[in-house]
């Protein structure tokens, strides 16, 4: 059974720092690309940053000199570190995985930023 279980979420104050971790299991973790994307209510999911099998990664501009995309492979785990965090990044994280021929959505953690 293909799980993603994202932790790490909460509360923190702007200019604040949080690290989102992404567990996978039931497939080949080191096969696929895993990115990070968030989602506000009433606006549609986006991009934040995604890491491929070998390492290579990219970032919404918004997120570029803040947040660290990177992988475990030997613990199935994505990380996502977030740095100078904002009020506008306030929102539902969800990891997902992409391979050739299937991709599968974790359930979100949730990130509030606020004073």
């Amino acid at each position: 059974q293909v799980q993603l279980v994202e932790s790490g979420g909460g509360l923190v104050q702007p200019g604040g720092s949080l690290r989102l971790s992404c567990a996978a299991s039931g497939f080949t973790f080191s096969s696929y690309a895993m990115s990070w994307y968030r989602q506000v209510p009433g606006k549609e999911r986006e991009l934040v940053a995604s890491i491929n099998s070998v390492g290579n990664t990219n970032y919404a501009d918004s997120m570029k000199g803040r947040f660290t995309i990177s992988r475990d492979n030997a613990k199935n785990t994505v990380y996502l570190q977030m740095n100078s965090l904002k009020p506008e990044d306030t929102a539902v994280y969800y990891c997902y995985a992409r391979s050739k021929f299937t991709n599968y959505w974790g359930k979100g953690t949730l990130v509030t930023v606020s004073s």
